[in-house]
């Protein structure tokens, strides 16, 4: 199948090639001229794993093609996905003017009788495939109205896991008034659901619905834990104990129970605040969510205060290394991402801050320029630090060389946003060691 991805960001460049892999022609479009000229030379713009040796095989083979021009992407195209940025307005909206600008040129390009499954693949709030209909049929006229239909189709990708996600997804959500276009997409969709996972019909709003309250539900798993975490660092409790007990329950489950330094990312934060706004569009006050919210703005920093209780106060002239920068592991994203929280109140209170990532350094220059200093190595980032502070949980930062942490710290003190280590081995080893939700050990 023939189709057009518009847009090259993370969502975007994942879907295409991962529809590429399968057979398909993609022809994938952006208006970023720098960008699609690395693309087309093979140099791959987001890091991703498993993401680049797809990306440079279906290069190779021709089945991914990149361009700055919308008409030739969208020419012979049978499907057509708008994979657009929706970023947060400042009362919280999602702002459409990158996808409904694209429905008003494709208006100009559609041409009657040469029928286009249109695709919302971005995170929409709920009424946008309506107003992209009538965008196009706006620019192009009545005369197009039996020539496409939009649809929305949302992802569900986890960045660090975007791949196997897509190639395997646990469901498949299309929400489609059209018969015809159900039978293209969910041709397109059957070799991903060959196991026999369910791709799921129905109205086309319940679909824009239905990804805000996915990622709205995990954001309250999330903030949930976290409020139990502080309950039991009062109460005495451990919340490892805690998550592994409620955990067990299949009706909760055990994903999305550990507590930590909250949620970051471009997803979470956005749709939450994008539904908030939804809810009060329809003069609904979403207490729940906006709790959610404010319990994640806190936890950003809930380590501060144990950070500058245990230098007595004084973070002056005190050297803090960080490890981890990105908002999660197995990404270079760093939107919202709670190392950068921490670090804007460590440098605040006074202090120097050095840090490592394995990922997201660059993108992390681009934000903070020079305030922070940037290691070679995650041991390199400890030389002469007073305090380590642990806020992405990178694989190579769970089994780490003590011997080499304690050489290099002024104090054997671990402040752990992400509680990687055993509290009973911290204690062995002498450490005070602050994590979230458990015993501090000093």
């Amino acid at each position: 199948m023939k189709i057009a991805v518009v847009g090259t960001g993370y969502v975007g460049l994942v879907t295409g090639c991962c529809f590429a892999e399968t057979g398909n022609e993609v022809i994938c479009v952006d208006i970023d001229a720098n960008k699609v000229s690395k693309l087309s030379q093979g140099e791959i713009i987001i890091y991703e794993p498993g993401l680049e040796k797809m990306f440079l095989r279906n290069l190779r083979e021709q089945r991914l093609v990149f361009t700055t021009n919308l008409a030739d992407a969208v020419k012979d195209a049978v499907v057509v996905l708008l994979a657009l940025p929706t970023p947060p307005g400042e009362d919280g909206s999602a702002d459409l003017q990158y996808v409904l600008k694209v429905a008003s040129d494709l208006g100009k390009l559609l041409k009657p009788g040469d029928y286009k499954v249109i695709v919302d693949k971005s995170t929409v709030p709920v009424g946008t495939a309506e107003k992209v209909k009538e965008k196009i049929l706006e620019s192009g006229g009545a005369a197009l109205s039996d020539s496409f239909d939009v649809v929305s189709n949302p992802e569900f990708l986890r960045e660090g896991l975007a791949v196997e996600d897509f190639m395997k997804p646990e469901r498949v959500v299309i929400g489609a008034s059209s018969e015809k276009a159900k039978k293209i997409l969910g041709d397109l969709y059957a070799p991903f659901v060959r196991q026999g996972n369910p791709v799921i019909y129905m109205d086309i709003r319940s679909a824009e619905l239905t990804k805000y309250a996915a990622n709205a539900f995990l954001a309250t798993k999330i903030s949930f834990m976290n409020e139990i975490a502080r309950l039991c660092e009062k109460m005495g409790a451990d919340v490892d104990h805690v998550r592994r007990g409620i955990g067990s329950d299949s009706r909760i489950g055990k994903r999305f129970l550990f507590p930590g330094i909250g949620y970051g990312g471009s997803c979470f934060p956005k749709d939450v605040q994008a539904l908030v706004h939804s809810a009060s569009q329809v003069d609904y006050d979403f207490k729940i969510l906006k709790a959610v919210t404010d319990v994640n703005e806190a936890q950003k920093l809930h380590l501060i205060p144990a950070i500058k209780n245990y230098f007595n106060g004084n973070l002056a002239g005190k050297k803090i290394a960080l490890w981890g920068l990105a908002f999660k592991p197995n990404t270079d994203d760093i939107r919202e991402a709670p190392a950068l929280y921490i670090i804007d109140a460590l440098v605040a209170a006074g202090a120097s801050v050095s840090v490592f990532d394995p990922e997201a350094m660059n993108n992390v220059k681009q934000v903070v320029g020079d305030k922070v200093h940037f290691a070679s190595g995650q041991y390199d980032a400890l030389t002469n630090a007073d305090a380590l502070v642990i806020a992405t949980e990178w694989n190579e930062f769970r089994s780490p060389d003590f011997s080499k942490i304690e050489a290099s710290l002024h104090n054997k003190a671990i402040f752990d946003g992400r509680n990687l280590f055993d509290l009973a081995a911290m204690r062995e080893m002498g450490y005070h060691y602050v994590s979230v939700g458990r015993e501090t050990v000093k």
